[in-house]
């Protein structure tokens, strides 16, 4: 995925430029910092949108993690590797030469003022128009790494954050002969059932409980 076309260049040399450069260079007066001060509110803003269109049955707590999540340092890393960005920074010799062309951090900071630039060149819909492809991929798969790692702690965060409760798990039955268990479990919250799971263990039985009971409340 290619650079947006910039109407003032100018403005994307400035996004490209990091302080390195400039204290090696005397002719060149701004870095990037400002523009990625910026770039990192126009970014929290267009994500929140694009979540808070794109799930709309997500709760306030599962929209904020997952901003967190599409806006953290090594995921604007990812974004701007995907943009090849690293190799149009303009960098001091030996910030280029300590690797910082692959430096998560200088990355991110310059994948954001790179919006802060677009922002200020083309307006919001154009960020809105350039970055939205990139979050719905993420977004997506930011999703289904964590329903995959650990749907139980994040059922607990959501009923801590919303109810004020821990989730309580119940046995609801065990089938099946000793080498091939069947357990049934349910997830309660305040004494109200907000899923049930079956699996070949007490574990697995747990996670596909707190699978369904995410699905309920509307975070999968």
């Amino acid at each position: 995925m290619p650079l947006p076309s910039f109407h003032d260049p100018s403005l994307l040399i400035r996004a490209r430029t990091h302080r390195s450069y400039v204290n090696e260079h005397a002719e060149v007066t701004e870095d990037n910092e400002r523009l990625e001060f910026l770039g990192d509110a126009v970014l929290d803003f267009v994500a929140g949108a694009f979540l808070y269109h794109r799930f709309p049955e997500m709760r306030e707590g599962g929209l904020t993690r997952l901003r967190a999540s599409l806006v953290n340092t090594e995921q604007l890393a990812r974004f701007a590797i995907e943009i090849e960005l690293g190799g149009l920074l303009r960098l001091g010799k030996g910030e280029a030469e300590s690797g910082g062309r692959k430096r998560q951090t200088l990355l991110a900071d310059a994948f954001e003022a790179v919006l802060g630039a677009y922002y200020l060149d083309s307006g919001l819909d154009a960020v809105r128009a350039f970055v939205e492809p990139l979050f719905a991929e993420a977004g997506d798969n930011i999703l289904l790494s964590e329903r995959d790692v650990d749907a139980k702690s994040m059922f607990q965060e959501w009923a801590q954050a919303e109810l004020g409760q821990t989730p309580r798990y119940s046995t609801l039955s065990v089938s099946g002969p000793d080498h091939s268990r069947e357990y049934t479990i349910a997830v309660l919250v305040g004494g109200e059932a907000f899923g049930t799971g079956s699996g070949p263990s007490k574990q697995a039985a747990t996670q596909a409980a707190a699978r369904s009971a995410l699905e309920k409340v509307g975070l999968a």
